[in-house]
């Protein structure tokens, strides 16, 4: 955390009060292998969904019920996934840390 703080502290100095102040939240992220911390602290496929789903209703500002804009999600969300084709690396070897982890929560 030493070395964190004398490296960051002067460009973003509420990161490390930040930090400090969750520790306990946050050290649980350390417990994981790193393939599963990899696919954790990875957000891009979510910021990627959400853009999409931005153009979306971007291009039709009002919707005339709640279902119409949830069906309209759903059906972009169906065209979004089907260009999806970048596998997970080390998939095999994360799904089995899973399971050790998650005992019984989580199956393949």
């Amino acid at each position: 955390m030493q070395e964190f703080k004398d490296k960051w502290d002067n460009k973003y100095p509420s990161i490390s009060k930040s930090w400090e102040t969750n520790w306990t939240e946050l050290s649980t992220f350390f417990a994981y292998p790193n393939e599963v911390r990899r696919l954790i602290y990875t957000t891009n496929a979510l910021e990627s969904l959400n853009r999409q789903f931005r153009k979306v209703t971007k291009a039709k500002s009002v919707f005339p019920t709640d279902k119409s804009l949830e069906k309209s999600l759903f059906l972009a969300m169906q065209n979004i996934t089907k260009k999806w084709t970048m596998p997970v690396r080390n998939w095999g070897l994360v799904v089995n840390q899973l399971e050790i982890f998650f005992e019984g929560r989580f199956s393949s």
